[in-house]
């Protein structure tokens, strides 16, 4: 089976050589993609074949350390969002942070704080913004029905269509 290449353009891939720019299907059976290419290539590998194969020349601890998420733990479980910037925070191990700087001195002296009462809190704050926000959706929503009906009534009134 010859090669597929169809001619995309005239024009000059490179002005200097006088070469003209092609369409050319991948070499790699099965593929199906096609690259532009040098009107002189013999064949051509499409980026994504040519991935896989550089992908496939990687060790086993190579290719772990580039596709899995970084060693660093997640403070989530201990720690909330912001803690930092509380104006006290005691972790589990009893170090304590004034606004995200650990006071040595105090380590152990204070409770720890409470991350499950500080997230329901937040829940609580964010139900009730959302609440508010629809309540004030309502009202918007009546004042503008209101104001359709008075416009209608001043519509009808110009018409002559008000005891109609």
């Amino acid at each position: 089976m010859g090669r597929k290449r169809s001619v995309k353009s005239k024009r000059d891939f490179n002005p200097a050589d006088g070469a003209t720019l092609v369409l050319t299907m991948c070499s790699i059976v099965g593929c199906g993609h096609s690259e532009h290419a040098d009107s002189d290539s013999v064949s051509v590998i499409c980026s994504f074949c040519l991935t896989k194969m550089s992908i496939n020349l990687l060790s086993e601890k190579e290719k772990l350390k580039l596709f899995t998420t970084s060693g660093k733990t997640s403070t989530s479980s201990s720690k909330p969002r912001g803690w930092r910037w509380m104006k006290e925070f005691v972790d589990r191990g009893g170090n304590v942070y004034h606004k995200g700087v650990e006071q040595l001195e105090l380590k152990g002296s204070k409770p720890i704080t409470d991350v499950d009462a500080i997230k329901a809190k937040q829940r609580a704050n964010k139900e009730k913004k959302s609440l508010a926000e629809q309540k004030k959706l309502l009202s918007i929503a009546a004042e503008k029905k209101e104001i359709k009906k008075a416009i209608k009534k001043q519509k009808d009134f110009l018409d002559h269509k008000v005891g109609k």
